[in-house]
């Protein structure tokens, strides 16, 4: 079974695994690197890793339009229900569930998450997905380095998708010393080259990665796709 990760630029991401379709921080309109339009989206299912607007996004037109279920913490999901939304799903850091698409685990983030109109997000996440064939996959989202990522590298990672653009995450020396910890077989930057702010370049960041580690880095542009 083929699991397709796709990146639509910043840290919007698409899967595709079992035959569900899942997007983590839907994040379109506004977006000066998105390849599509929130309008052309597809989802059974979307993952919110924290309150801010460019990773809250669209997820509620998203949701509306295709009856998507919104995976977030409890307060966010809880806030999204606020706004009418339907189909909405809380967890927290360390709690997974067995979802249709696979057992998600939420994870620690270093991060903030107050929500666009002022309200409590509660605490940032990442995601530990382990699809129903066995592949191990963690979306970072936004983060800094923080040591317990050796916990989640524990796990034996087949892919990490880790924000390098320094600023507001983890920027390419931290996210170089991330994978140190978490030794993934492969590696995807995001939050990056969004605004001038975030500017990276990151294939000198796979120069680096790869001389120093076992990881297999891989570049996306927007709109282009990885398998595993």
């Amino acid at each position: 079974m083929t699991t397709k990760l796709t990146w639509h630029g910043h840290a919007t991401l698409g899967l595709e695994t079992g035959g569900y379709q899942l997007v983590i921080d839907p994040f379109f309109s506004g977006n000066p690197a998105a390849d599509i339009t929130a309008d052309a989206v597809q989802a059974d299912f979307l993952l919110v890793s924290h309150g801010h607007g460019d990773h809250v996004g669209d997820a509620a037109a998203i949701a509306k339009r295709t009856g998507a279920t919104i995976i977030s913490n409890f307060e966010i999901a809880s806030w999204f229900g606020a706004q009418g939304v339907e189909k909405t799903h809380g967890q927290h850091q360390g709690g997974g569930h067995q979802h249709p698409f696979g057992y998600l685990k939420l994870t620690l983030a270093l991060h903030g998450s107050m929500l666009p109109d002022g309200s409590n997000g509660g605490n940032p996440c990442g995601f530990l997905l382990t699809t129903n064939d066995g592949h191990k996959l963690y979306f970072a989202q936004d983060t800094g380095l923080f040591g317990d990522m050796k916990l989640i590298g524990e796990e034996g990672l087949d892919l990490a998708i880790l924000p390098i653009g320094d600023n507001y995450t983890m920027g390419p020396d931290d996210a170089l010393r991330a994978i140190k910890l978490l030794e993934p077989k492969f590696v995807i930057p995001i939050h990056y080259n969004t605004w001038d702010l975030l500017a990276q370049d990151a294939n000198v960041w796979k120069e680096h990665v790869e001389r120093e580690t076992q990881t297999k880095v891989i570049v996306l542009k927007p709109g282009e796709s990885f398998s595993i």
